[in-house]
Order: structure tokens, then sequence, then C-alpha cells
């Protein structure tokens, strides 16, 4: 009895390190095969199937497409289009409407996205000093992000009202006479762009909100240490700290603008005059209600090209600075 008790305890510790090296020879070949499959790919193009389809689908077949339309004098009411070869794009180059509406587009963009970096930075910079009341001062700038740009649109429209709105209002009551907002040429885009400041600096606001809150604390103890005031740790870390994110906000918002076409095409419909009108919106009304859908596929395109010049310039910039 006891020889056979002696046994049982010596056999026990061998048996547990064998079936131990046995799990772990199972686990490290499931592992090589599971390598090996990776390896192989084949396993990776069922993850990315969902993705490709879509990709294709909704990106790369309308891009193909839309080329092909621009070759074409399709019409939204023709069956049978034609081949014109680059005849659309050689009548887009030598369209005045087509240069007029995208230095407009230009004016549009430099006039917003001058002061939504400048006011959306000045906005974060007094909440991080910490006005009382956090909450409310970034609940407030950045709740007209929020809005639907119908709403916007009628907000403004209804303050732009040439009668009883309440900017001709105030001029009224400092004996100034009232303004056509949105139906004199000299400041229809003016009040366009007053009005997308107002909607949109909210995204930027919170953008500089985050870079300043990523500031190193240590950097203002130094100086502060040194001596340096308020207005020198501003110029001179504050400032060059959210330089990374100042690049980041102005290529966001130059490529937003260029696209500018909702609230242009809500408050003034490209008027006063044509004064207002943007490059999407003419794109718009050539293919949508001048039904000439090939030509305007064409002026998309030049469209495009544009924009990817500003983009490749922007990421070869960035990648020089970094």
């Amino acid at each position: 009895m006891s020889a056979t008790t002696s046994d049982a305890t010596a056999a026990t510790p061998s048996s547990a390190p064998s079936a131990g090296r046995k799990d772990l020879r199972r686990s490290l070949r499931d592992a090589e095969r599971r390598a090996e499959q990776l390896h192989s790919g084949r396993s990776g193009y069922w993850f990315i199937l969902p993705f490709a389809v879509v990709f294709l689908v909704f990106l790369v077949w309308p891009i193909i497409y839309g080329i092909w339309m621009s070759l074409t004098d399709r019409t939204l009411i023709g069956t049978s289009p034609g081949f014109v070869g680059l005849a659309n794009f050689i009548e887009a180059f030598g369209d005045a409407q087509v240069w007029q509406t995208l230095w407009q587009t230009v004016l549009f963009t430099l006039g917003s996205t001058i002061p939504l970096i400048l006011v959306a930075m000045v906005m974060a910079l007094l909440v991080f000093t910490g006005l009382p009341g956090q909450w409310l001062w970034r609940f407030a700038f950045f709740a007209s992000f929020l809005l639907p740009v119908a709403v916007v649109t009628q907000i403004w429209a209804w303050m732009y009202q040439p009668d009883l709105g309440l900017f001709n209002t105030w001029l009224g009551a400092l004996g100034i006479d009232p303004v056509g907002w949105l139906t004199d040429p000299n400041w229809a885009m003016i009040a366009i762009i007053a009005a997308t400041v107002w909607w949109t600096v909210g995204f930027n606001f919170l953008l500089y909100l985050a870079a300043l809150q990523a500031i190193p604390e240590h950097l203002y103890e130094a100086a502060a240490i040194d001596g340096a005031g308020a207005w020198r740790r501003l110029f001179s870390i504050t400032i060059p700290q959210l330089g990374r994110t100042t690049w980041l906000v102005l290529a966001l918002q130059l490529l937003a603008s260029l696209k500018v076409f909702d609230q242009i095409y809500l408050l003034t419909a490209g008027g006063p005059n044509g004064s207002t009108r943007s490059i999407l919106l003419y794109i718009y009304d050539t293919g949508f209600v001048n039904y000439r859908l090939g030509y305007a596929s064409a002026i998309s395109y030049i469209f495009f090209a544009l924009i990817v010049i500003l983009s490749l310039t922007r990421f070869f910039g960035g990648r020089k600075e970094a």
C-alpha cells in the first residue's frame, strides 16, 4: 500500500510538466497556423470586402462615370449622349461665368477663413483663461455649429430683413440709412460671410481649446519664474504652441469654404445679379437648371483638380514642417 502511494506521488510531478508542454506545443502550432493564414492574405480579404464594395460603388464608380459624362454632351432629358471629347473642357476654360464664380468662391474663402481662425482662437483663449461659468461659454460658442443650415439661414434672413430686421433697426437708431444686406451686390457676400462665421466658428473653437489644454504647464511655470508677463507668455508660448492646430484649421477651413453652396443657395440663390454665385452653384445651375450634365461634369472636374492641387500643396508643406 505504501509502495503504491509512493509511486503515484512520484508520477504526478513528472506528468504535469509533460501535459503543460503538450498544451504549449499545441498553442504554438495554432499560432503558427493563424500566422500563416494571415501572411497568405486570404483571410484579410474578407475583412476589407465590405469597405471595398462600398468604396467601389459610391466613390470609384461615380468618379469614372463622371469622367465619361464630361466627355459627352449628355443632358438631363437626353437618352443617347454623343461623345464630344475635350470640347466641354475647352468651353469651360473659355467660359467667363466659370472664372467669375470661381473668383467669387475665392473671395468667400478668404473672407471667411481669416475670421474663422482669429475669432475661434480668441474665443478659446477667453475660455482658457478661466472665465466664470465655463460650461455656459463653451455651450454658447459651440451651440450654433449644431444647427442645420436651413435654421441658420432662416435666422439670418430675418435679421437681414430690410424693414424690420435687427441690423437695420440698429442702424436706424444710430441715424444711418438701412442697408439691403441680401439685395445690395456690395453687401450680399459680406452678409453671407458673417452668417457663415457665426454658424461654423464653434468647431474651430473646440480644436483650439483642446490644443490649449495640451500645452505643458511647466512652460508657463518656467516663464513665470523668469519674470515673463501675461502678454509675453501669450506671444512666446501659447501662440507658437498653437501653430500645428492653426495649420490644421487653415487646411480644413480652406477645403470647406471652397465647397460653399448651402447658405448661398438658401439666402440669395446666387444673387443679386450673380454677385454671390459660387462655382458649385454655377455647376448646379448648369446641370440641373440648364440640363447640361456633360458640361457641368467638365466644370466639376476642373474645380476638383484645383482642390487636389491645393490639398497636395498643403500635404507636402506639412511634411517639410514635420
